[in-house]
């Protein structure tokens, strides 16, 4: 329908600029949005304010102009002027009734498959295996898991890739801990990663003899030692084990298989060095092997390093990143590679896909961006931390909500058994942690509140869950007698419209969570989708409706509803529950 609209819009641009209204070079952007004041039509547009200047009128006289060039079409029951010159166009109720009747009988709800269709890299999780996972991990792996859902659906081809840390001077650190310690001693503490990493720390710090140690064993491993190999392996296993409970815990789509690691690009870099040497782009500085763009130069104006090989001989982080690029597009044939990480590693990747361009490490239409996120802040607007003071382990994180969840409702009054609460605090303690963060937008900062998150009120997780469990008991109601899913759509309360106009924003919705990567705006439609339906549901009589179309039309809609809260929310990997 937007589209439809657009289409519209331009051809009422051609023509005044045939009438010469505008200028016949004149660049037009049409924007279309939605109303702030939601009174007024279904879309609305500036085009008039920005258009004004190159007319050489005014907005409002430029805005009736653009109306009154717009074709004959049966899209639109309305157009009306607003303020300076704001178009505001009504949909008219025909089509809305023929996109609902699309939706209805679409297993897609039709949502349109997208139109250029790719292969997708997608970057996210990637934590360092020295330790376990702990909350700041949480935003990349379930903002990166929504957006490759989106992008499966839209129907793109989808690899996804756990660029762990498993490689350098602190696994030197860790293999010698293991090695001072037996067999049966060594499995006992490996089972708590945190604890173990501590022990190994403090002990490097205190003995001279034992750092030497990890540091002859990071040569060692380096250089393919058997025995290093062993165990190094042997810890690695038991870290990949760690977060593949954290994983599936979180309902986040990675596996093992999924995992490339950094130790997974060691033959590759040496002919990273040997690529950019041949290009001509090596700069010996201080012993260690740089890259200088002109792009990118600090306070004094000088070009900043890229440092791709230390003094040593040892590589670096963009060294393995290049590495990891090339193999992306020439071995799984990414064109498009989408990287979830931190936003403070935003000018790392600025250097490095602009180094991987001039290198030819990126060939033709490939598209390479970082998707940054805020940090997870505790209420005294610092990084959160647990209660002692520590970073928190994202598996105790999870441990909490679901304790919480618990709580919550055991204090509510229900027929559930203590099984059937204990399993449904598992789905809202979970579901409350992924949704407070994907509710927010994913560049900036949020506060982590567990009585915000938990709440049944305002746009939650136990909210949009219970909104799903109340419009599917209409149809437990219901029961076998069923309803007539062929009937019309009748729209004639305001909130069966208000309703309509939401459900059928759907497609429109999941394409723009794919083309800025913000689940976020999933998240606010659903929001006003379950809004929207309380309205409806306590104006509109369903089930004791005596007028069997009326009925039947609102059953409808109900099942719409019921439909696409289950189909979102499953697109922000949250799962959806029979009753709370």
């Amino acid at each position: 329908m937007k589209e439809q609209l657009e289409q519209l819009l331009a051809d009422a641009i051609g023509q005044i600029k045939a009438d010469g209204v505008l200028p016949a070079d004149q660049t037009v952007n049409i924007q279309l949005d939605r109303p702030r004041d939601k009174s007024h039509g279904d879309f609305a547009t500036n085009l008039a304010l920005m258009l004004a200047k190159p007319a050489k009128t005014n907005p409002r006289q430029l805005a009736e102009t653009i109306v009154a060039a717009i074709p004959q079409n049966t899209l639109l029951a309305k157009t009306d002027i607003a303020g300076p010159g704001f178009i505001n166009f009504t949909i008219a109720q025909d089509q809305l009734k023929q996109q609902l009747e699309a939706m209805m009988t679409s297993d897609r709800l039709g949502v349109e498959p997208a139109q250029d269709k790719r292969t997708i890299v997608i970057d996210y999780s990637s934590p360092n295996l020295a330790k376990e996972m702990h909350v700041g991990h949480l935003r990349s792996a379930i903002i990166g898991d929504a957006v490759s859902r989106v992008s499966e659906f839209l129907g793109h081809t989808v690899i996804r890739q756990n660029h762990v840390g498993d490689w350098g001077t602190q696994f030197g650190m860790l293999l010698a801990y293991m090695e001072a310690l037996d067999n049966q001693e060594a499995e006992y503490e490996l089972s708590n990663l945190e604890t173990f990493y501590k022990a190994a720390k403090q002990r490097f710090d205190e003995s001279p003899e034992f750092a030497e140690r990890a540091r002859e064993l990071v040569v060692k491993l380096q250089s393919g030692d058997e025995y290093c190999l062993k165990l190094w392996n042997q810890f690695i296993d038991v870290s990949l084990s760690h977060c593949q409970e954290v994983y599936d815990r979180l309902g986040v789509k990675l596996t093992r298989a999924d995992v490339m690691a950094e130790s997974a690009y060691n033959d590759r870099l040496p002919g990273v060095i040997e690529h950019l040497k041949e290009k001509n782009l090596l700069v010996e500085d201080q012993g260690a092997q740089c890259v200088f763009l002109d792009e990118f130069k600090g306070k004094e104006g000088d070009p900043l390093p890229i440092i791709v090989q230390k003094k040593g001989g040892g590589y670096l982080y963009a060294t393995t990143d290049l590495a990891a690029i090339q193999y992306r597009q020439q071995e799984l044939g990414g064109d498009y590679l989408m990287y979830f990480v931190d936003a403070r590693q935003a000018l790392h990747f600025e250097q490095i896909f602009t180094l991987a361009r001039k290198a030819g490490f990126i060939e033709g239409d490939i598209r390479t961006q970082h998707y940054g996120f805020g940090t997870v802040m505790g209420k005294d607007g610092k990084p959160y931390k647990s209660r002692d003071g520590g970073v928190t382990k994202l598996a105790d994180l999870l441990d909490e909500a679901e304790r919480r969840a618990l709580s919550l409702l055991q204090q509510k009054s229900s027929d559930l058994t203590e099984s059937q609460q204990q399993e449904i605090a598992k789905v809202v303690g979970i579901s409350s942690v992924k949704y407070s963060d994907l509710s927010k937008n994913r560049t900036s900062d949020y506060i982590f509140d567990w009585d915000l998150m938990l709440t049944f009120e305002g746009n939650t997780a136990p909210y949009l869950l219970y909104a799903f469990t109340r419009v599917n008991s209409i149809f437990s109601r219901l029961g076998e007698t069923g309803f007539d899913q062929t009937a019309d759509f009748i729209l004639d309360d305001p909130r069966e419209v208000a309703l309509a106009n939401q459900l059928v924003r759907f497609n429109e919705v999941v394409h723009q969570v794919y083309d800025k990567a913000m689940p976020h705006f999933l998240c606010g439609y659903l929001f006003e989708l379950a809004g929207r339906f309380s309205s409806f549901y306590e104006a509109c009589p369903i089930l004791n409706q005596d007028n069997e179309a009326l009925r039947n039309s609102r059953l409808k809609l109900a099942r719409l509803t019921a439909n696409t809260l289950s189909e979102g929310l499953d697109l922000l990997g949250i799962p959806t529950l029979e009753k709370m």
